[in-house]
């Protein structure tokens, strides 16, 4: 599979590597599991030995010695094969240097104020102009954030193949400017496609995109057409938040000095952020399948009691479905003109507003007893 995902259907290296592999498999299950047909042969060889005197059990023995070491000769040779084809697996190395997609040509970087440490530069933020699916102008900006405004995180899930599988991207929310997208998504090649399996042998690189919502949202809810869900983040400390953004400038840290591989199971869209906010929450993240079955990433955080059963302190207690249909951004945008007043920021400043609208947005907690009291409360409730 890593050879095809690697060399194409039709190059020589496939069909060579193939016709080896299933021939050494074939040859190995014949002599181990279909005896009968060497019976035959055994009963021959039998004759001919008492013909010329020998006897019956000479033959068993001569016929068994020669089976068993037809099966070693196969099993050895077939892992030399495997330990070679897992050799050049491991030897592949991710680059930093290809015919990137323009979406994901650049990879953000940031700078640190050296007066004000909670002032951070990023480079390379992504706020394209989105026409339709594959088609926008290109714009990558430099965005400077105060890390002493952040207020909030939230949790978007886009679902591209059925209930299950969703991409995840996180926003953090800042008291005086708008919010500011982070992704981590593959990195693909010019003319080169999305496949779950292919991730798992090492095709794909690992990018991190820092975005404006107002681009990469607006591209899966408005330009592909996905179904988009955005879910605040509750029972959170500033300092949580701080340092659950700080995680993102260390993952960028460690790209732009080496590239990584995205993996389906192991490196993906919403796993990464998991053991990123892991670090930063610890136990009040416990692990749980639905770490990797991303489409039901939301109701993992309402079983935790990281979503408000109770956002609008009415006494109207919230349900999973309730959520879901008041986070649903696709109503919310559709029609939504997306090419006004670009570079005065507005125009993204009222995407921002118009995907939270009937969304209650969490104030952050101000101590770690009450966070996780809260969070202990909504969780029974959603029990």
């Amino acid at each position: 599979m890593a050879i095809f995902y690697h060399f194409g259907v039709f190059s020589p290296i496939t069909w060579l590597t193939t016709i080896v592999v299933v021939g050494l498999l074939s040859a190995l299950f014949a002599v181990h599991y279909l005896p009968e047909f060497f019976v035959k042969l055994h009963n021959k060889a039998t004759e001919n030995t008492i013909s010329h005197g020998g006897s019956n059990s000479t033959a068993d023995n001569h016929f068994s010695t020669r089976r068993l070491t037809h099966v070693k000769w196969l099993t050895g040779l077939y892992a030399a094969v495997w330990l070679a084809g897992l050799g050049w697996f491991f030897a592949i190395e991710p680059k930093q240097e290809r015919n990137w997609m323009a979406e994901v040509s650049q990879q953000v970087a940031y700078e640190r104020d050296a007066t004000n440490p909670d002032l951070i530069t990023l480079t390379h933020v992504r706020n394209f102009d989105w026409h339709i699916d594959k088609d926008a102008t290109e714009r990558w900006e430099t965005r400077t954030v105060d890390l002493s405004k952040l207020s909030g995180v939230d949790v978007t899930n886009s679902y591209w193949m059925g209930p299950l599988i969703a991409h995840t991207l996180v926003s953090f929310r800042f008291e005086d400017d708008r919010p500011l997208a982070f992704s981590f998504e593959i990195r693909k090649e010019e003319n080169e496609s999305f496949s779950a399996l292919a991730g798992f042998f090492r095709r794909y690189e690992l990018s991190l995109i820092a975005a404006e919502e107002r681009d990469i949202i607006y591209t899966r809810s408005n330009a592909r057409g996905e179904q988009v869900y955005l879910f605040p983040v509750s029972n959170l400390q500033q300092h949580e938040v701080r340092s659950l953004f700080e995680s993102y400038l260390t993952a960028a840290d460690d790209l732009n000095a080496a590239p990584a591989w995205y993996n389906t199971l192991l490196s993906n869209c919403t796993n990464i952020i998991f053991y990123m906010a892991r670090i930063v929450s610890g136990d009040r993240l416990p692990w749980d399948y639905r770490i990797w079955v991303s489409g039901w990433l939301p109701n993992y955080l309402y079983d935790v009691g990281m979503l408000d059963a109770n956002p609008e302190q009415d006494g109207q207690q919230w349900s999973m479905d309730t959520w879901y249909e008041r986070t649903h951004i696709n109503p919310k945008v559709r029609g939504f003109n997306n090419q006004i007043d670009v570079t005065s920021g507005m125009n993204g400043r009222a995407f921002s507003q118009q995907i939270r609208q009937d969304i209650p947005m969490p104030p952050l907690a101000h101590s770690k007893a009450g966070a996780e009291a809260q969070a202990r409360s909504a969780s029974q409730i959603s029990e």
